[in-house]
């Protein structure tokens, strides 16, 4: 295996993030957001299985109008970040399969933790109606006040649980 390149420069990734959403703005006429393509894809499933109570959800009956569940945005979205994420391990040599967790922690107790954490993070998004990069991305490009106190909190956040997640990397 090739030694791996190193990861992009912080800022120029940020300034093309910007370039992204500025062209998602201009192209599709919203921001980014990836809950949304989940909320989406389960709107789709009720509704295949049952569709008679996925449109009397108030929830999934958003998603079923127009072209259907399976030809919204935010599909092609995630799809897009799916495999560009791939194409990037790919031509970084970053290619593998592997559990990254630091020597104080089990691979069992890495994945409970990841597990743990994403399930929040999808019922925080439920609960904000939005996911942390349609808050903070196109919410803060929008200069939406609940985004930007969204950010501050996020941060707030990590900064407090920060030292306790540091310990198991040590």
């Amino acid at each position: 295996m090739s030694t791996p390149h190193r990861y992009a420069d912080p800022y120029l990734a940020g300034v093309c993030l910007g370039l992204v959403l500025l062209a998602a703005f201009v192209f599709a006429g919203r921001g980014l957001g990836a809950s949304g393509a989940f909320a989406s894809s389960a709107a789709g499933v009720v509704a295949a299985a049952s569709p008679s109570r996925a449109a009397a959800n108030p929830y999934f009956a958003r998603y079923l109008g127009g072209d259907g569940p399976w030809r919204e945005w935010l599909l092609f979205e995630i799809a897009g970040v799916v495999l560009g994420g791939f194409l990037s391990a790919l031509f970084a040599g970053r290619l593998h399969a592997a559990i990254e967790r630091g020597p104080n922690i089990s691979r069992r107790s890495r994945l409970a933790y990841a597990f743990g954490g994403g399930s929040v993070m999808g019922i925080g998004a439920v609960l904000a109606r939005g996911c942390t990069s349609g808050l903070a991305l196109t919410g803060g490009a929008l200069l939406s006040a609940g985004a930007w106190l969204f950010m501050m909190a996020a941060f707030a956040g990590a900064y407090v649980f920060a030292p306790f997640v540091k310990r198991a990397w040590r």
